[in-house]
C-alpha cells in the first residue's frame, strides 16, 4: 500500500500527508515545487512540505519540468494542493491511477480557490472530494465525497486544516479498495461545473463603505494570502493600509489591527488617532 508518490506543496498538503502517515501510509517520495525566491530580499525558500518530509525521512524531488524522465514509477499517485498542472502522461503513469483531493463538492468550485469562493459566497455547506484525475482540471470521475458545514466561519487556515484532514481520512478508506479493485467511481455532471480563479494581491482591496458582512467574509477568505487592505489619502497620495485583525460584531466590521504602508503594526485606534484625525 505504500508504493505511491505524493504530490504537494503547502500547508494543505502537509496536513493530508500527516494524516496518511499517522495511518501507516508513507509514500516512496514526495514531488513538490522547486525552491523559489521570496520576500523583499528574494531569499531562496523551500516549499513548506519539503521541510516536513525531511523531518519524516521522506525523499523529496523538485523537478522543474514534469515528464517521464523526472517522475519515478509507482502503483499510484496522490495529489493534494501541488499547485502546478500535471501533464496527462504523468497522470496516467501509475497503473492504479492518480488520486486527487479537492476541497469542494465537485463539480462545484473547480480551480485554484474553492475554499475562498465558499467563504466569499457565505455558503454554509461545502465538502471534500476525492477524484480520479484525468488531463483536465478537477474533471475526473468522483470516488468519494463528504459534506462539511460551518455555522460560523473560523479563520481560513483552520478551515484548510479541517478540510485537509478529512481528505486524508477519506484516502485511508479509499486506497485499500483501489488496490483490491473494489473502488467505484461516478462521472461528474460537467454541465453543473463552476470555476474559481487564481487569487491576486489586488483581490484583497476592501471598500470600508461596503456591507459589513461582505467585508468580514472577504477578510476571512483572503487572509493570510493575498491579504486584505484599504486606501486612505495621506499627504496628497494614496496610502495602502493592511488589515491584520478584524471581527464582525453587531453587524459592524470592526478592524482591530493594521499595518500602514511603510510602518509597523498598530492598533486601529492608534491608526485613527495618527492618520484619520
Amino acid at each position: 500500500m505504500n508504493n505511491f508518490i505524493f504530490f504537494g506543496t503547502d500547508d494543505f498538503s502537509i496536513e493530508v500527508l500527516n494524516t496518511l502517515l499517522e495511518k501507516g501510509f508513507k509514500p516512496h517520495s514526495c514531488i513538490t515545487q522547486p525552491d523559489r525566491p521570496k520576500g523583499r530580499n528574494l531569499v531562496l525558500t523551500a516549499p513548506e512540505i519539503k521541510l516536513f518530509c525531511h523531518k519524516n525521512n521522506i525523499l523529496v524531488l523538485q523537478p522543474e519540468i514534469l515528464n517521464l524522465d523526472t517522475i519515478p514509477v509507482a502503483d499510484y499517485f496522490v495529489v493534494a494542493s501541488y499547485g502546478r498542472i500535471i501533464p496527462k502522461e504523468i497522470v496516467e503513469l501509475p497503473r492504479l491511477g492518480t488520486l486527487n483531493i479537492h476541497p469542494s463538492l465537485l463539480p462545484k468550485h473547480r480551480g485554484a480557490s474553492p475554499i475562498e469562493a465558499v467563504i466569499l459566497n457565505n455558503e454554509k455547506e461545502t465538502g471534500v472530494t476525492i477524484m480520479l484525475m484525468d488531463e483536465k482540471m478537477d474533471h475526473g470521475p468522483i470516488i468519494k465525497q463528504k459534506k462539511v458545514s460551518f455555522e460560523t466561519w473560523p479563520n481560513k487556515m483552520a478551515i484548510r486544516k479541517q478540510m485537509a484532514k478529512i481528505g486524508g481520512e477519506m484516502l485511508v478508506e479509499i486506497i485499500p479498495k483501489m488496490i483490491s479493485g473494489e473502488m467505484k467511481t461516478i462521472k461528474q455532471n460537467h454541465d453543473e461545473a463552476t470555476f474559481t480563479k487564481m487569487l491576486k494581491k489586488a483581490d484583497g482591496k476592501i471598500n470600508l463603505e461596503d456591507d459589513p458582512e461582505k467585508n468580514y467574509l472577504k477578510y476571512i477568505a483572503l487572509n493570510p494570502w493575498p491579504g486584505t487592505f484599504f486606501f486612505i489619502k495621506k499627504d496628497g497620495r494614496d496610502m495602502r493600509v493592511k488589515i491584520k485583525e478584524a471581527v464582525l460584531e453587531n453587524n459592524e466590521f470592526l478592524i482591530k489591527k493594521v499595518i500602514p504602508e511603510g510602518k509597523s503594526e498598530m492598533t486601529f485606534k492608534s491608526f485613527e488617532n495618527g492618520y484619520l484625525k
